[in-house]
């Protein structure tokens, strides 16, 4: 059992990387939106349960999969909401089952990033879309993402189309 963990910053393209492997491997893609927009529905984001249950359902859900063998494929936005030990909580859940835990980086430059995050696209999950938000938060999110237990693999999301990106990633993964 593996989880494929790909984290980057907002507007990397980790749902849109994450589609396109999911497609090419057949994996499902659990996207990080799903727990925040479940437990977002009752707490506000950022209050201490929102952060307890999201955390929660995260580990819970890799538990099974590798208590049950089933790979998947995780989107993750390092933020600081998001205790930096959460990574290593993630490796603990599933390594009992077998489970191992691939970190994949998607990079994208900050001119870049915000020049994606205003596409309508964005909307659907309630993904950040401010740039005046992002650049009062970028040194939040920088100091998450530098938490981050190395990458196995490292991906520039602006020299490659998601279907390479994905290409990329599944290739490295066969390696393994």
């Amino acid at each position: 059992m593996r989880i494929v963990f790909l984290y980057g910053p907002v507007g990397a393209g980790k749902l849109t990387v994450g589609r396109e492997l999911a497609r090419l491997t057949g994996l499902p893609l659990f996207h990080n939106h799903f727990v925040v927009d479940a437990v977002g529905a009752v707490f506000d984001f950022g209050s201490e349960p929102f952060i307890r249950l999201r955390e929660a359902f995260w580990l819970q859900t890799f538990a099974e999969a590798a208590r049950a063998g089933r790979s998947l494929i995780f989107t993750f936005a390092p933020e600081a909401t998001v205790d930096p030990g959460f990574p290593a909580r993630v490796q603990a859940a599933v390594e009992p089952f077998g489970g191992v835990v691939t970190f994949i980086a998607l990079a994208v430059s900050p001119e870049e990033q915000e020049r994606r995050i205003v596409q309508p696209s964005r909307a659907a999950f309630g993904k950040l879309q401010s740039v005046d938000l992002l650049r009062r938060l970028r040194a939040e999110f920088d100091a998450s993402l530098a938490a981050m237990p190395p990458a196995d693999l490292t991906i520039d999301t602006e020299a490659c189309s998601p279907p390479q990106a994905a290409e990329r990633i599944a290739a490295h993964l066969a390696q393994r």
